[in-house]
């Protein structure tokens, strides 16, 4: 379903499975790229497309993260206000998600007045409950701009022992994944100030007071609901381990306010001159994107007895997520719905190296509809390609294989071998009417068939039960490739003369294949489900639904059950389109960004470099 369709108030509905899902919140300073795609909103789409097709009640959570200073500074860079650039980035991302076929019930933003609200009200019960502090820090300071610098303008050595990675922000060190303060960072006279904004003054050291979340009061609680969900909940590898590091080291008070302006305004009279710290905030951008789709939004996030939350984000998202927001949400006292399951993904990299706008590097989401590769293709590779346990990279190459030799030659050689077989007029096929198979059990290597199906759509349910995306698209492959082996085995094409009985059995077993192939792979690839099924005339309502923890799965070992003799199918079609080499070679120079292009976008990427100390 598009993002943009407008879909019928979805409520948590008594006696069956909800589940929220949510993926992490895009900042709206720019284009998303491949990475950010399968890190975080194509995985949740995935995730939410499969647990309709298991008939769960499901709402789907997403929208644009709009305040902070990332925000500030690309307005400063594009010469226009926050708002606007808000407004500019929220309506891209939009537009880049619709394409790729994104299934979100609401796609919303952070910068509105439910924002403001709900987190105001959060601050107001912490700060009730004694979970926050007053504490003045030192943070660096620009006489000339009259302001304090934002973390992530400030770069320099990371503290951390055996360490020492020299481009760590002084809100994050992307090496080892960790916080680390921006006084922290260790000043050296050998490197000289670059460029802040639009000032290259080397910034002084000032006191501010500011308020603290006391993590390490809220411990108790907080390692009691990790050791809680954290199993049972088949949280990602990644995510127990970054979290468990943080647990081990010893949480510390976290900073929730600072200095910009374009933030949640602090409701405090001491502090009102300051904004709620993005980490602070984003995450609460879930529950107020949700309150902006319905006024009932407690009976989702207030609902735990009934509710389960799984949320998709990439690996340097985590502890926001399992530390800090399920802090916050604990340290209210009230009754919230925590995630149960969180699945991080690692890096996607681009070919030998990383995405960069600014360079012109890689495929940014509004490339991909330029290349004329189909969103689904898209979609395929990024999800069989999904860094699930360790960073992957994205390849040219791969891509053409991938679509060539597993889209083309396996799926749609199948699927339009059997619905071109019954298409043909009667005498060479069966004039588009599926035939008879009375005996079906009682052929062998239909039964053998049968046996391989129904045990792949079990490994396929367990699989995406855990959240393992990449094996259970793997496993719907497979019935692929062994549907394709059945047609080679009988030499239908043989039979159809020779045992026209038995070959009525393989053509009505194939097409049942077909079909549930159609809603298997229907996570993965919409528009392809949504094309195989009107060429089988069958409407998306008579998808095969998995309602059930065995029907469906009995059903899968029964293919030519699936769909009755009789039934007319629609017009066969091709369902992939080949790519060529030349073509392959020209994304790649397209895409590997230019000299010219480079310098241009240097001496403006310099322009906002970040001060390193």
């Amino acid at each position: 379903m598009a993002a943009t369709e407008q879909l019928p108030v979805l409520l948590p509905v008594a006696g069956r499975r909800n589940v929220l899902v949510t993926s992490a919140l895009p900042y709206v300073n720019n284009v998303p790229h491949l990475g950010n795609l399968v890190g975080c909103v194509l995985s949740a789409d995935a995730y939410a497309r499969y647990c309709r097709l298991r008939g769960h009640n499901v709402l789907f959570i997403c929208g644009t993260d709009e305040y902070g200073t990332a925000t500030e500074t690309k307005a400063m860079e594009e010469g226009c206000s926050p708002r606007e650039i808000c407004d500019k980035y929220h309506a891209i991302h939009r537009q880049v998600y619709e394409w790729f076929d994104i299934c979100f019930d609401h796609f919303g933003r952070t910068s509105t007045p439910q924002q403001t609200d709900i987190c105001q009200d959060i601050f107001h019960k912490l700060l009730d409950n004694n979970w926050l502090s007053e504490n003045k820090i030192q943070q660096l300071y620009c006489n000339s701009c009259q302001k304090f610098l934002a973390d992530r303008l400030v770069e320099g050595s990371c503290p951390k022992e055996g360490c020492g990675y020299d481009s760590a922000r002084g809100d994050q060190c992307d090496k080892f994944r960790r916080l680390v303060p921006t006084l922290g960072l260790p000043s050296s006279t050998e490197r000289r100030p670059l460029f802040l904004q639009v000032c290259s003054c080397m910034p002084c050291v000032r006191d501010t007071n500011h308020l603290f979340l006391e993590l390490p009061l809220l411990k108790e609680k907080l390692e009691k609901y990790i050791d809680e969900v954290s199993g049972t909940g088949s949280w990602s590898q990644n995510a127990v381990h970054t979290t468990n590091a943080w647990l081990q080291e010893g949480l510390k008070p976290r900073c929730i306010t600072r200095d910009p302006k374009w933030g949640v305004p602090v409701p405090h009279e001491k502090y009102k001159d300051k904004v709620f710290y993005v980490w602070f905030d984003a995450p609460i951008g879930y529950i107020s994107i949700t309150a902006c789709y319905t006024p009932e939004w407690e009976k989702w996030w207030k609902n735990p007895e009934n509710v389960e939350l799984y949320q998709f984000m990439g690996k340097d998202n985590v502890p926001f997520h399992t530390v800090m927001f399920p802090s916050t949400l604990l340290g209210t006292g009230e009754n919230w719905t925590l995630m149960k399951t969180i699945s991080v993904t690692e890096y996607l990299n681009y070919e030998s190296g990383k995405f960069s706008k600014s360079k012109g590097i890689g495929v940014f989401g509004n490339d991909a509809k330029d290349t004329n590769i189909p969103p689904d293709v898209w979609r395929y590779y990024l999800l069989t390609n999904r860094p699930e346990a360790s960073d992957t990279q994205f390849n040219w190459t791969d891509l053409q294989a991938k679509l060539n030799n597993e889209l083309l030659n396996n799926l749609g050689n199948f699927i339009n071998r059997v619905l071109s077989f019954i298409a043909k007029p009667e005498g060479t096929g069966y004039g588009s009417i599926i035939p008879g198979a009375p005996n079906a059990e009682s052929h062998t290597l239909t039964q053998q068939l049968a046996k391989d199906v129904g045990d792949s759509v079990e490994k396929y349910i367990e699989a995406m039960d855990k959240v393992k995306l990449k094996q259970g698209l793997k496993y719907a492959m497979t019935i692929s490739r062994d549907g394709n082996h059945y047609l080679q085995n009988t030499k239908f094409w043989k039979l159809y003369k020779q045992d026209p009985a038995s070959c009525a059995i393989v053509m009505k077993t194939s097409v049942g294949v077909v079909h549930l192939l159609a809603c298997l792979l229907e996570p993965f690839m919409p528009s392809f489900s949504k094309e195989v099924l009107q060429q089988l005339n069958l409407c998306p309502v008579e998808h095969l639904s998995f309602s059930d923890e065995k029907g469906d799965r009995d059903k899968a070992r029964r293919p030519w059950d699936l769909i009755p003799s009789g039934h007319k199918i629609g017009r066969p079609a091709p369902l992939f389109k080949g790519l060529e080499n030349d073509a392959v070679q020209n994304f790649r120079e397209k895409f590997a960004g230019k000299q010219d292009e480079r310098r241009a976008r240097a001496v403006v990427a310099a322009q906002l470099e970040p001060i390193k100390l």
